[in-house]
Formats: structure tokens, C-alpha cells, sequence
């Protein structure tokens, strides 16, 4: 019994001496050097690399173009003196640009004036949304009768039990 393990782990040993002996390398098919392929890749990489340079050159320039230049006659903001908790501060207040605090919204007697028709325009697209696409599908479906064909079969028999066999792993 302790020859197995023996002649196992010695085959093993043998059989793993094989791969650092030298074998045959195969020869290249083609030339390593392709004349064609490198004038390619050398274009390729060159209008690679110049757009990558002259890029964020050209966005630079774009960009101190319209920069303002603001001169001794230019009117930044109004300097105005406000009284905090603890202190006076100086603030630049200048013109109001981003918010509009004026009223857009539409009266309520014009709001109810129309509300029939969005209530139509949202029963359409809820119509739409919903009841075409399943009247569609049950025209494609109206001549298939398969589920009927599936339902409609008898239940199959249970299969016999296979019988015991005698033997050693029973």
C-alpha cells in the first residue's frame, strides 16, 4: 500500500522535469518590421498628439477673448454700508440678473376656464397609454388557439415506479 503514494508523487516529479527542458521555438511567419503599418501608426500618433496640443490652446485663447477688461471708467457694483448684529458691513450690490421675483402665473378664473380641456387631453393619453396597446394585442392573438389546446388536454398519468434492484449499494 505504500508503494502507491510512492511511485505517484515519483511520476509526478518526472513528469514536471520535462517542462524546463528546451523545446523548439517557432520561427516568426511574417517580418517584424513592417515599413507600411509603422509610416501608420506614426501619422496616427502625430495628429493624436497635435490635437491634444493645440486644443486647449485654441480654448485658451477663446476664452481671454471674452474675458471683460474692466478700465478705471467701468461700474462694478454699488458699495452701500448695512447694519449687522455686531457691526456695520460694506456690501457690493450690484443689478439683480438671476432671480425674478415677478408673478407668472396665470390667474385662477383663467386656469379654471381651462380645465375641461386638460382633463380631456389627460383621459386621451390615458386611453392611449392603456387600452390601445391591449386592443392591439388581442388582435394579433384573436385567431391563436394554443391555450386552448393547452388547457383542454387530459392530465397525464403518473409514471410507474421503478422497481428496487437487488444488488450491493441498495
Amino acid at each position: 500500500m505504500k508503494v502507491f503514494p510512492a511511485l505517484a508523487s515519483a511520476a509526478l516529479l518526472l513528469n514536471g522535469a520535462s517542462a524546463y527542458a528546451p523545446s523548439k521555438v517557432p520561427q516568426a511567419k511574417r517580418p517584424a518590421f513592417d515599413p507600411k503599418r509603422t509610416a501608420v501608426n506614426g501619422m496616427a500618433a502625430a495628429s493624436l498628439a497635435s490635437a491634444l496640443v493645440v486644443g486647449p490652446m485654441a480654448d485658451a485663447i477663446d476664452l481671454t477673448v471674452d474675458a471683460p477688461s474692466f478700465g478705471s471708467s467701468n461700474l462694478v457694483a454699488e458699495r452701500v454700508t448695512r447694519e449687522g448684529l455686531y457691526k456695520e458691513y460694506d456690501v457690493d450690490v450690484g443689478d439683480q440678473v438671476f432671480d425674478d421675483a415677478r408673478s407668472t402665473y396665470k390667474s385662477a378664473k383663467e386656469t379654471k376656464g381651462k380645465k375641461g380641456k386638460y382633463t380631456a387631453l389627460i383621459a386621451v393619453l390615458v386611453v392611449g397609454s392603456f387600452i390601445i396597446p391591449m386592443a392591439q394585442y388581442f388582435w394579433y392573438v384573436r385567431d391563436d388557439d394554443s391555450s386552448d389546446k393547452f388547457f383542454s388536454k387530459a392530465a397525464e398519468p403518473e409514471p410507474e415506479p421503478e422497481p428496487k434492484k437487488k444488488g450491493w449499494f441498495n
